[in-house]
Order: structure tokens, then sequence, then C-alpha cells
């Protein structure tokens, strides 16, 4: 008789086990390593703050401000202890805290006053009632709402369409539609993930990467360059997710009938006063942020050569999310929602990097990576987007970039598709918030999601990889 597995560690197991593991294990680096005090104290900071980042043992946003302690106490930054500390926190005043701020306030405008739902049933609605495009209108809807907003925020959105849309088809037919059900909260999940990918604010990985590379490299990288960069994947990966999702839902091919999306429109009526006025401020966002790369360089020669694309994005973001604040739209007291601790972890992530790049720990590890380096683009860039999807399954896709872009090879288009993986985890539920949030429905079995989510994390993998020979490079 075979024996019985143990039970897998618990959440908090593991949080204990990692509160203990974290501060141990970077003393021991930072005070035994055989490296220069600076790079050890570099090294056993970070290795700190990624056990408490991958364990979740803390808040992320409190081991965010490790750094602030620990690298003016171990003499990672020249100049000695106050001089690093006014260094270290520097970084928290990053431009690109502020461009996610402005973007989280005009997200939470969008859900205030309910202009997400609508945007999300107008794509519906054109797609088409019959089930394959419905389909591929929870995908593609869930995809556009969540380049905008946070991944969370649409999943929380989007479930309740999705599972309103299989109740009503469910009813049409007279029988439950497991294999129509899942498809469309895994398109709900799915494209909550894939959606981030596409703008500079649709997720936090895309900020910290962002920073990374123009601190690391010297590439600022605009709004208009980086959905260049990136949102060629997102359209290349949603109808290979289509696909796989409607395999899923065939099986209830014989009982599917179309359903009318355009009703659900209707209910909700035309657009009111706060609903135009916050299409308004985001659609001036938008196109502030495309025409970015041409109107900065004549601001540069008002303001000065430091005003980079990420001062002018920032101002656009903080402009356009103060105007529902101001007129009363968006109450003062809903701020109070917003992921403080994700702009604390931006701000540690920075901090983080800065240090392990003054130390001299950054060239260190690029040596040690030499052999890797020295592979084709494209190995270099599936081994750094298999590591990230496989890593994000596990831990946090903020924790994922934050622990990856010190570790893999410091050019733009590896660094890109590490951001860019740690987004395509499709496989388990802990994976991110959108997979918990549409496993927790009970309308989706794990084996399911699983066996669906393995075969777009395996083409994600593969398919980052060429893109980084054929488009990044």
């Amino acid at each position: 008789m075979s024996a019985v597995p143990p039970p897998a560690p618990s959440p908090d197991r593991v949080a204990r086990a990692g509160q203990l593991l974290g501060p141990l294990l970077g003393l021991a680096v930072a005070w035994g390593a055989p490296l220069p005090a600076a790079e050890a104290g570099a090294a056993g900071g970070a290795l700190w703050m990624a056990v408490w980042w991958l364990t979740e043992a803390v808040p992320m946003g409190i081991t965010a401000l490790l750094p602030l302690v620990l690298w003016p106490l171990w003499g990672v930054q020249p100049g000695g202890a106050p001089a690093a500390l006014v260094q270290t926190a520097s970084a928290f005043t990053n431009a690109y805290l502020f461009l996610f701020l402005g973007g989280m306030v005009l997200g939470l405008a969008m859900e205030e006053t309910g202009l997400h739902r609508r945007v999300a049933l107008h794509i519906l609605a054109r797609v088409g009632g019959a089930p394959e495009r419905l389909v591929l209108g929870v995908l593609v809807a869930t995809a556009a709402v969540s380049m905008w907003i946070s991944n969370t925020a649409t999943a929380v959105m989007m479930t309740p369409i999705a599972g309103a849309l299989a109740g009503r088809l469910e009813a049409q037919a007279g029988r439950r539609l497991l294999g129509f059900s899942t498809a469309l909260l895994l398109g709900v999940a799915w494209g909550a993930n894939l959606g981030g990918i596409g703008t500079k604010i649709g997720s936090g990985t895309n900020s910290i990467f962002c920073g990374f590379v123009a601190d690391r490299l010297g590439i600022e990288l605009g709004f208009l360059a980086y959905s260049w960069l990136c949102l060629p994947f997102l359209l290349l990966v949603l109808p290979v997710a289509w696909g796989l999702l409607w395999t899923a839902a065939s099986v209830d091919r014989a009982h599917l009938t179309p359903v009318p999306v355009r009703d659900q429109l209707d209910a909700i009526g035309s657009a009111g006063r706060s609903e135009r006025v916050v299409a308004a401020a985001f659609g001036a966002a938008a196109l502030l942020w495309v025409l970015g790369d041409a109107v900065r360089p004549g601001l540069v020669s008002i303001v000065g050569p430091s005003w980079k694309a990420r001062h002018w994005e920032a101002a656009v973001a903080l402009t356009a999310g103060a105007v529902p604040l101001v007129l009363g739209i968006l109450p003062w007291s809903r701020i109070a929602r917003l992921p403080w601790g994700a702009l604390a972890l931006l701000g540690g992530s920075f901090a983080m990097a800065e240090g392990i790049e003054v130390s001299g720990l950054s060239a260190r590890l690029a040596e040690a990576l030499s052999g890797l380096g020295g592979q084709p683009l494209a190995i270099q860039a599936g081994v750094a987007a298999t590591a990230a999807i496989a890593l994000s399954a596990v831990a946090s896709n903020t924790a994922t970039v934050n622990v990856l872009l010190q570790v893999v090879p410091p050019t733009l288009p590896v660094l890109a598709v590490t951001a860019m993986g740690a987004s395509c985890d499709f496989a388990l539920p802990a994976g991110t918030p959108p997979n918990a949030i549409v496993f927790g429905t009970g309308g989706v079995r794990l084996r399911e999601m699983v066996r669906l989510g393995v075969v777009l994390d395996a083409f994600c993998a593969v398919a980052l990889a060429g893109y980084a020979a054929l488009w990044l490079a």
C-alpha cells in the first residue's frame, strides 16, 4: 500500500518559518560571506528581503522598508550612515511611484462611477452573444480593463459578469454547463493577468521593470515605448488563450445558444455626468501619455535635462487622478482603499536595486552569470521567462520581479521577458489574485485550472523566448 503524502505546509507555517529564516540568512551572509563589506551587506539584505517577500512573512510594504535600516547599518552605500539613509530614502520618491499612484486613483474613480463595467459590457456587446464570441469577449474585455486598473479589481468586477452570462446560458439550456462556465471564469483570470502586461501602469511589475531599466541601463521607456515593447506579446497570447478556453467550453457545444448581452448594457442606462468626467480625464491622460515622446523635448528646453519621460507621465497621472477628487466625484475617504503597501513595495524594490548596484554586487552577479549571458538571446530569454513563470506560481509577481531582475543578464530583452513572464502564471489558484478570486467561486475545478493553465504557461515560456529574439532584439 502506498504511503499517504504529508499535507502541504499551511501559509501560516510558511510565513512563520520565513520570519525567522529571512533575518538568519541575511545576517549570515552580511557578516560571513567572503565578499567586500558593502557587497556582503547588499547580498544579505537582498536575501532577507527575498525570503520575506516569497514567504509573505510580513506585509510586503514592511519588507520594502528594510533598506532604510540595513543599507546605512551595513555600509552598503558610500558616504557614511546619514548620507546612505538620505540616498536610500530618495528611492521612495521615484517618479514611477507617483505615476503608479495617479493611475491607481484614476482606476479607483472608474470603479466608483461604474465606468469600468460599462466599458466591459460595451466590448461584450460589440463582440456578440454567440457562445464562442462570449468567451472571446470576456477574455478581451477583462484584458482591456486590466490594462488600466489593477488585475485584482478587474477580476472582482468581471467575475459576476461572467457568472451571470454562464447562468443565463444554463437557464436557456436547462442544465449545468460546467465546461462553458469554466471557460468564462478562466477567461476573467487569464485576461486580468495578461492585460496588465499591455501598458506601463497596468501592473506594479511594469513600474519596477521600467525603473530598473532606467537606473541600470539608462534607458527611459516612455508610455508609448513600453507598449511598443510589450503590447504585441499580449496580442500574440490572447488568440491562443481563447483557443484553449473554447476547447474547454466546446464540450457543452450541443447545449449552447446565443445570449443577448445588449440588455445588460441597456439596464445600466446612459452614462451620467460623473462617468463622463472620469472618461474624459482618462482619455486625456491616455492621449497625453501617448504624446509624451513628442511633447517632452519641448519641456526639457524649459525645465532642464532632468525632466524625463517618467516625470511627464507621473505629472499627467497625478493631474488626471486629481480631477475626480477635486470635483467630488471620488470621495477623499476612498483614497484609504488604495494599496499603499504596493507603493512602498515599489520604493523598496528601487532601493534594493540601487544598493546592489552601488555596492558592486550587481557586477559580481553579472560575472557569475556570464555563462548564461554568452548563450543565444533566445536561450537567455527562455531561461528567464521560465524562471519568472515558475516562481510567480508560488510567489507574488512583484516579489518574483524584484528577485529575478537582480540576477538575470542585464539586457533590455531579457529584463522585459522576465517582467512579462511574472504576469503569466495561469495554473494555480495561489499564483495571482485573479486566479484565487475565480477559483473561490467554486465554478472552476482545480484539475481544469491546472490542465489548461499549464499549457498556457508552457506556451508563454516558449513564446517569450521567441519574442525576445524576434521582436525585442
